[in-house]
């Protein structure tokens, strides 16, 4: 009896901690353009809503994302208060070719880089473009796979209902 109760205890235990940990933003080493290392835990601890948004060079669907969201980003920054980061999973040679298109096609968005594998585990996720809203606390609230036309008005109207709170 008494190890059936213990056995539920950890059990409810560990899902909660599961539960808990799947909103924390992991402990994830990012890079900036010229190089210095920044954490990913940083980011939505400055009670700004922030869209993080892993992309490639090499992924079409992603730069159409990126795109639509250039085009609403300003509008965003200033009614919500919003905060992209756009973090490429590049390989190191590709990564070269990062910043010619960021200034190409105009990306307002903090740029960093990520070890794809590393990003994958951390943010539990196996396709890009992947996006996460992390809400003023800090706290992983919504994400998304791919891209479709219009996904960026489903973006809008999430980060504006955590704007409201």
């Amino acid at each position: 009896m008494k190890i059936a109760k213990l056995f539920t205890s950890v059990l409810c235990l560990m899902i909660a901690t599961s539960m808990f940990a799947q909103n924390a933003v992991p402990n994830l080493s990012l890079k900036t353009l010229d190089g210095k290392t920044v954490n990913l835990e940083d980011y939505g601890t400055d009670g700004k809503i922030t869209v993080v948004s892993f992309w490639a060079t090499w992924c079409s669907p992603c730069k159409k994302e990126l795109d639509a969201i250039a085009d609403l980003y300003p509008e965003w920054k200033d009614e919500y208060d919003v905060e992209l980061i756009a973090v490429t999973i590049d390989t190191r040679r590709a990564l070269a070719k990062v910043p010619g298109i960021v200034e190409t096609k105009g990306w307002e968005y903090t740029v960093l880089s990520a070890n794809e594998q590393e990003a994958q585990n951390a943010l539990n996720f196996q396709t890009i473009p992947q996006t996460f809203i992390i809400d003023k606390s800090g706290k992983i609230v919504w994400n998304h796979s791919g891209y479709l036309p219009g996904d960026e008005e489903e973006l809008e109207d999430e980060i504006a209902k955590l704007s409201k709170k």
